[in-house]
């Protein structure tokens, strides 16, 4: 090939559809490639004029068109145009202009048709109208509150205050009074750091709830080193983070100050009374009221509430990401409280143990429909005479407690009252392994369920324990990737062969879509095989899809498309269950496609559609005799 043909299969190799071509292929197709060139302004296609060429951008901007003159998208570099008027009678169906001087590749029609014909990968990504219809959907839908939308650092007045552990209760006090903070944080001057280290000296907070409960109740000396009273094991929080993310970590972790920090290095903190002057607390005061119930009966009364908190957070258009991680933050209150109230009738624990959340509430991505899903790390000095009768009663009221809070029983018997899922972390470990080296379809099963998981109570570095090992064991077993996507593709998109609805025969919901079976759950283990392959510890699957894009496994543009996809679907999802909280009807995962918008049925088309592309491109990545090649 001449030189010139060498750089345009090299830029070709780069981009989708012609990522995944064999390299004869990618060679031929330099060969017989016509370059065009395009001033700013021009108009590369017009409605409804012939086109017998696929047009790659090699560099400049195109704006694409509806017919009405809409834009419809703006393309760059490596991008493709044209794809839809070859596939419907050889016009132009989205007219495309020049935005900047453009480079254009054309592919002439023969060889397109080629590509088409051979290439099941090629044919996926060109047969669909391009992802912005889907992403132009989410956009559309949303219309996010400030707290989704505005970043923690606005929330920051003043520098963070910083004074060494060595120095005295009464030294701090008198710093608190002299910057009119309510806290200080405390480092460490002799502590030894590398260039590298992502927490600085900070060791520790100090705040007035302290100097009020750990000084004066308890009568300790001013004199005393401020170490000695400390709130150690801080978390902190990214400057760029939204105020909601600011929330649910303060929740989660039942503090009332949070470091806000910029490369690692505390920049100010934000405090409960700040987020309160900012935005509504009505989520702040539910897990207040959960944690201030003295029994069952009192945190059964909450139900509606929570049913509340939902509807509002759904009408306040809050996205998915914060519903779904309010309601498991809630969701993981009645689970501690619970704990504390079983502690408080049996007795302390005879030996360590933690409580471990599983599936849509690890993932942060809890729905008001939801069951429960549950289970114990047990310490290693557990003895089945001595510790099981303990055990069984606390697990026992726990889950009768969920059960009464409104997370059903677990029909499958994924709960903590199985002694099945009561074991050492040693025993975990094994049990995990066993899944992932004899990935038979009880195991595959577990799999989705066990490796999302997250600690709620008692020793939770255990549960983080575990999902190292998941990660580091699951990266290295192609084969176990290879059955875990094939078992991923078991729930398909409701779609039929003309891309119609294909509705569900099951009785009570005979001619409904089970927006959840058939959508957010088939994309969640989607997004699951792809986490694992990379060796990703994130558990929220928008957390997980942003790693797997850095990672670069997915054809370019396919991350955003799952986004787009997910959210879509399961903000669908979630208004629904509102309307029927609000209509005093059970609310449940099913719709009816009737009673949906034009614009919804459209795009939730559009969205189950790239749930199958992104089956069809799971199957092609972890076929098992692809199983040996790099994942």
């Amino acid at each position: 090939m001449q030189a010139e043909q060498i750089e345009i299969a090299g830029f070709l190799s780069q981009y989708p559809p012609f990522s995944h071509l064999p390299q004869d292929n990618i060679n031929s197709l330099a060969q017989i490639v016509e370059v065009a060139y395009y001033r700013e302004g021009d108009e590369i296609l017009r409605f409804g004029d012939p086109i017998h060429d696929l047009f790659v951008i090699r560099s400049g901007v195109v704006e694409v068109y509806r017919r009405n003159g809409e834009l419809y998208n703006r393309l760059s570099e490596g991008e493709v145009f044209g794809q839809m008027g070859l596939l419907v009678k050889n016009q132009v169906r989205f007219p495309a202009t020049a935005v900047q001087d453009c480079l254009i590749y054309c592919i002439p029609e023969q060889y397109f048709e080629q590509l088409y014909n051979e290439f099941e990968e090629f044919a996926d990504f060109v047969a669909i109208e391009d992802s912005a219809r889907m992403r132009n959907a989410v956009v559309e839908q949303a219309n996010p509150n400030d707290m989704t939308t505005s970043k923690v650092k606005n929330l920051i007045h003043s520098e963070a205050v910083i004074a060494s552990r060595n120095i005295s209760i009464r030294h701090a006090a008198e710093l608190m009074d002299e910057n009119n903070v309510s806290y200080l944080l405390l480092e460490d001057p002799e502590l030894q750091l590398d260039d590298d280290s992502d927490d600085g000296r900070i060791v520790g907070i100090i705040t007035d709830s302290d100097l009020r409960s750990r000084v004066l109740a308890v009568g300790l000396d001013y004199q005393t080193e401020v170490a000695e009273v400390m709130t150690t094991g801080l978390s902190a929080l990214d400057h760029n983070a939204y105020i909601y993310e600011a929330v649910l970590m303060m929740l989660r972790n039942n503090t009332q100050h949070l470091p806000i920090v910029r490369n690692q290095r505390p920049i100010g903190v934000v405090s409960i009374a700040d987020i309160l002057h900012y935005e509504s607390q009505s989520s702040l005061l539910l897990v207040q009221s959960i944690f201030r119930a003295h029994n069952r009966e009192e945190l059964a009364q909450l139900v509606p509430q929570v049913q509340d908190c939902f509807v509002r957070m759904v009408n306040e258009d809050a996205n998915s990401h914060m519903i779904g991680s309010a309601m498991s933050v809630i969701g993981r209150s009645f689970k501690q409280r619970l704990l504390e109230l079983a502690e408080e009738l049996l007795g302390e624990a005879p030996i360590p143990y933690c409580f471990v959340a599983l599936g849509s509430m690890a993932r942060d991505e809890q729905l008001i429909v939801t069951d429960q899903d549950n289970a114990l790390i047990l310490d290693e000095a557990y003895q089945a005479d001595l510790h099981q009768r303990y055990f069984e009663q606390l697990a026992e009221f726990v889950c009768d407690g969920l059960n009464e809070c409104g997370y059903t029983h677990c029909s499958g018997g994924i709960m903590a009252s199985n002694p099945e899922w009561r074991m050492t972390l040693q025993q975990w470990e094994e049990c995990f392994s066993n899944w992932i080296d004899n990935p038979d379809p009880k195991a595959l099963l577990n799999c989705s369920i066990f490796f999302d998981l997250d600690g709620v109570w008692g020793r939770v570095d255990w549960a983080e324990q575990l999902k190292s090992f998941v990660a580091r064991r699951a990266r290295r077993n192609n084969r176990f990737l290879a059955s875990l996507a094939r078992n991923a593709l078991n729930r398909t998109p409701p779609l039929g062969f003309f891309k119609d609805f294909v509705m569900e025969k099951d009785g009570k919901h005979n001619n409904s879509i089970n927006l959840k079976r058939r959508g957010s759950a088939p994309l969640g283990d989607v997004i699951r095989v792809h986490a694992l392959a990379i060796g990703s510890r994130a558990q929220n699957s928008f957390e997980r899809l942003d790693e797997v894009i850095d990672a670069g496994i997915l054809p370019k543009g396919r991350g955003q498309d799952l986004r787009d996809s997910l959210e879509f679907i399961s903000m669908v999802r979630i208004r629904h269950q509102a309307i029927d909280i609000e209509s005093g009807r059970e609310p449940d995962n099913n719709i009816e496609p009737e009673t949906l918008s034009d614009f919804e049925r459209r795009h939730l088309k559009d969205a189950f559609q790239i749930l199958s592309n992104a089956q069809n491109f799971l199957k092609y990545r972890y076929h098992s005799n692809r199983a040996g090649e790099s994942l």
